[in-house]
C-alpha cells in the first residue's frame, strides 16, 4: 500500500526490517557512483509525471522499498535538482543500506540534467558536520540506473556536484578551524594531481607587492592575509582568460563597525565566493575545459586590534587608486579590488567575475533565492544567463545608472567604500567597477544565497551553506569553448 513519507507512519515490524547498518564504505563514500548491475538493493527510485515535491513509498516483505517521487511537467534544471534532493531524503529517511536511482528523466535534460540529479543526491544528504570530517555523500551505497546517458558522464556529474559539496564544507567549517593560509592549504590541496598551477603570496610579499587594499584588512588579525592564485590553461592558442575573483574573509566582525550579536552567526562564512570560484575552477580543469581561467582569491580576517582600519581613513590600493574609508564592515570590496586588479595586471585576465557575499542589502532586496549581478558588458551577461539555464541558479541583473555614481564620491580620495544614501548593494558593485579597467565584468552577490539562513529554500538543499554559483561560473567558463 501507498505510504506517507514520515518515518513515524511506518508501522515498527518494516522499519526494522529497513534498518541496516548504514557504514561510510559504499560507492559514493569513495567518490565513485556505479551503474546498476542487478546487485542486491534496499530500495529504488523512480520518478513519474507527478508533483515532484510528493513523495510515495512501497514497502515489501523482503524488507525492500519502492520510492515514486514526481517529476512534475514543468521539468527544469531546478526541478531535476529538487526531485533527486526529495528522493534522497525519502531513502535516508527509510535507513537502507543500498539503492538505486533512476537517472532516465535526468538524463533527458543532457549533461546538465545529470549534473543537476547528482547535485540533488549529494546536495539533498548534505549535513554541517561533514564539514568537520571530510565526508561529502549519503551513508549509503548509491547506484544509477536508466537509459540516455553514459559512465563517463555520470562520472563528470559526480564531480562537478563534489566540488559544490566541498564549498559547503569550507562555508560550514568553524573559523578557528580556516585561518587565512589554513584556507589557502585547502584551495591548493584541493588542485594537486591536476593542471592547475598553485601560488600562495604571504605577508611579507603583499606588502612588497603593495597590496595595501588586502593588507588593510587582514593587519586587524593575528592571524596574517594571504593572496591565493590558481591558474588552469586548457586552451593554450586561445588568448583569452577569464578571471574569477572571490572574497575570502574567513571571520567578518566589522572591525571597529562591529556587527550586532544577531549577525554574529554567519561571519565565520564570508569566504564563500572565494571558495565558489576555487572550486569551479578545480571542476574545470577535472573535465579538461578547453578554456583559460585564473581563481584570485584574497583571504583574510576582519578583526578589531590596534592595527584595524578606522572610519575616516585613507588608502592607496594596488591598483594606485585612493580610497576613502567610511565602514570598516565594506571590507570585502577592498580586498576584492586589488584581487580585480591582480587578476588584470598579473594574470592577463581578459574576462572577469568577481563573487563575494558582499552586501546584507542584496538580501534585503532579492531575499534568500537570487543571486544580484552587475555587468559592465550585455554579451558577458549574457553568456551568464546561458550558463544560469544550465544551473538551475537564479539570478537578477541590477542597474548601474551614472546617478549611483554620485553616492559614492569622495571629497578625500577617489571612491569612498560605502554609500552616502542607501542603494548598498548596487553601489557596492559599482565602486568594485572601478577597477575592471573596462573589460567585460560581472559582479556577482551571493551574500543571500550562500547560505540557509531562514531555513531550506530548495529540496537539493540542507541547513547551512548551499555552494552558491559553483555550477554557474563553471558553465560560464565553458560558454567561451565554442564562442
Amino acid at each position: 500500500m501507498a505510504l506517507r513519507k514520515k518515518q513515524k507512519d511506518i508501522s515498527q515490524e518494516k522499519q526494522s526490517i529497513l534498518r541496516t547498518a548504514r557504514g561510510r564504505n559504499g560507492l559514493m563514500s569513495t567518490g565513485m557512483i556505479a551503474l546498476y548491475e542487478n546487485q542486491p538493493v534496499s530500495a529504488r527510485v523512480r520518478l513519474t509525471d507527478d508533483d515532484y515535491l510528493r513523495t510515495r513509498y512501497y514497502l515489501h516483505p523482503d524488507g525492500t522499498a519502492d520510492i515514486t517521487v514526481g517529476r512534475g511537467r514543468d521539468w527544469t534544471v531546478l526541478a531535476c535538482k529538487e526531485c533527486y534532493g526529495k528522493a534522497v531524503k525519502t531513502v535516508l529517511d527509510l535507513e537502507p543500506d543500498s539503492c538505486v536511482f533512476d537517472l532516465s528523466p535526468a538524463a533527458r535534460l543532457g549533461q546538465p540534467g545529470l549534473n543537476a540529479a547528482l547535485e540533488g543526491i549529494l546536495g539533498g544528504s548534505h549535513r554541517k558536520a561533514d564539514c568537520l570530517t571530510d565526508v561529502r555523500c549519503p551513508a549509503l551505497t548509491c547506484y544509477a540506473s536508466g537509459s540516455g546517458f553514459t559512465l563517463p558522464q555520470l562520472t563528470a556529474a559526480w564531480q562537478l556536484a563534489e566540488d559544490i559539496m566541498a564549498v559547503r564544507n569550507y562555508v560550514n567549517l568553524p573559523a578557528n578551524l580556516l585561518t587565512p593560509m589554513d584556507f589557502a592549504a585547502r584551495l591548493t590541496a584541493l588542485a594537486q594531481g591536476l593542471p592547475i598551477e598553485t601560488a600562495v603570496y604571504d605577508r611579507q610579499q603583499l606588502e612588497d607587492l603593495g597590496l595595501r587594499g588586502l593588507l588593510t584588512v587582514g593587519d586587524s588579525s593575528g592571524h596574517p592575509p594571504a593572496l591565493v592564485v590558481l591558474r588552469y590553461t586548457g586552451a593554450p592558442e586561445d588568448p583569452r582568460r577569464v578571471g574569477f575573483v572571490g572574497k575570502g574573509v574567513t571571520v567578518d566582525s566589522g572591525g571597529y563597525c562591529l556587527k550586532s550579536a544577531s549577525s554574529m552567526a554567519g561571519i565565520k562564512g564570508d569566504m564563500a565566493g572565494g571558495a565558489a570560484a576555487a572550486a569551479a575552477l578545480h571542476a574545470l580543469a577535472r573535465h579538461g575545459a578547453r578554456v583559460n581561467v585564473t581563481a584570485v582569491i584574497p583571504a583574510c580576517e576582519n578583526r578589531i586590534s590596534p592595527t584595524s582600519m578606522l572610519p575616516g581613513d585613507r588608502i592607496t590600493l594596488f591598483s594606485g587608486q585612493t580610497v576613502e574609508i567610511l565602514n570598516a564592515d565594506a571590507e570585502g570590496r577592498l580586498i576584492l579590488a586589488d584581487g580585480l586588479t591582480w587578476a588584470i595586471r598579473r594574470e592577463g585576465c581578459t574576462h572577469l567575475v568577481d563573487i563575494a557575499t558582499l552586501t546584507g542589502a542584496v538580501y534585503a532586496m532579492l531575499g534568500y533565492v537570487t543571486t544580484g549581478v552587475m555587468a559592465s558588458d550585455d554579451g558577458w551577461y549574457g553568456c551568464l544567463t546561458r550558463a544560469a539555464g544550465h544551473s538551475g541558479e537564479r539570478f537578477w541583473r541590477m542597474p548601474d545608472f551614472p546617478e549611483y555614481e554620485d553616492l559614492i564620491r569622495s571629497d578625500y580620495a577617489d571612491v569612498r567604500n560605502t554609500s552616502k544614501d542607501g542603494c548598498g548593494a548596487i553601489t557596492a558593485g559599482l565602486f568594485l567597477k572601478h577597477f575592471t579597467q573596462g573589460l567585460p565584468w560581472l559582479h556577482l552577490d551571493i551574500a543571500g544565497t550562500a547560505d540557509n539562513n531562514t531555513g531550506i529554500t530548495w529540496q537539493h538543499q540542507t541547513p547551512g551553506a548551499t555552494g552558491a554559483a559553483v555550477s554557474t561560473l563553471y558553465y560560464l567558463a565553458r560558454e567561451l569553448e565554442n564562442a
